[in-house]
């Protein structure tokens, strides 16, 4: 499981060679398996084979993001607009994930209702199956820079049902060894220190770690090593026979 979170890649280039039928069901079965308030269990698939479709969807990509005026910056900026624009029709599977804002919990299990909370688990979800497609091989890219009403029409998604999340999935050469951005030189990951407080808000000092055991202590060094460990069950960089 840490290998399948340390590895975890948002990918542009994808093989035309098709993912199964077999493979796509187990990797949405594991997405299906999320936690959920009183098992609302919001979340819907939309698995998108369609030419015409994804052509739309890019077209509307493209729309979107002249609108905003990206693409209109530097060479780095118009490479990652192109890579993005094109994998929505060369990736064998576009992928909907959306959320059904009226399948609530019973009041029993949330009776003052987090706002949001149906999203939040759809999140739960589309995470999952982003990791699961990871532990098969299979890679993942989550499409940004959408307009969710314009892609909802589209699809022809019914009134009451969000958008969260418009993947490209499929097999790929291989998986990098670090993020896309980081290798570009554009952003990189925080420092867990830098995101992480004790008991309130900006108390980055802790009073007392002296009752982490050695369960605690192992697995912060599976953790560390994850990244670096190559073992005959790490996982894949290339995709395994399915």
């Amino acid at each position: 499981m840490y290998e399948a979170i340390y590895r975890r890649r948002d990918m542009r280039r994808f093989l035309t060679r098709p993912v199964s039928d077999k493979l796509l069901r187990r990797i949405l079965r594991a997405a299906h398996q999320a936690g959920s308030v009183g098992l609302m269990q919001p979340w819907n698939f939309m698995i998108i084979r369609d030419l015409d479709i994804k052509h739309r969807v890019k077209e509307e990509f493209l729309r979107a993001n002249q609108e905003a005026g990206r693409g209109a910056g530097d060479e780095q900026q118009r490479l990652a607009q192109n890579l993005t624009s094109e994998v929505i029709e060369q990736a064998p599977i576009n992928l909907a994930v959306t959320c059904d804002r009226s399948r609530r919990s019973p009041p029993v299990f949330d009776p003052q209702a987090l706002l949001d909370r149906e999203l939040f688990v759809t999140c739960c979800a589309l995470q999952n199956l982003w990791l699961a497609a990871r532990a098969e091989g299979v890679g993942v890219g989550w499409i940004n820079n959408l307009d969710p009403s314009a892609v909802a029409e589209i699809l022809g998604l019914p009134a009451g049902i969000v958008l969260v999340g418009y993947l490209c999935m499929g097999h790929v050469a291989r998986f990098t060894d670090a993020p896309t951005l980081d290798t570009a030189g554009g952003e990189s990951r925080l420092s867990l220190e830098s995101v992480l407080f004790y008991d309130r808000w900006g108390n980055r000092t802790a009073e007392d770690r002296t009752d982490e055991g050695p369960s605690d202590r192992g697995l912060k060094e599976h953790a560390a090593d994850a990244p670096s460990r190559r073992t005959s069950r790490s996982l894949p960089r290339r995709p395994r026979g399915t």
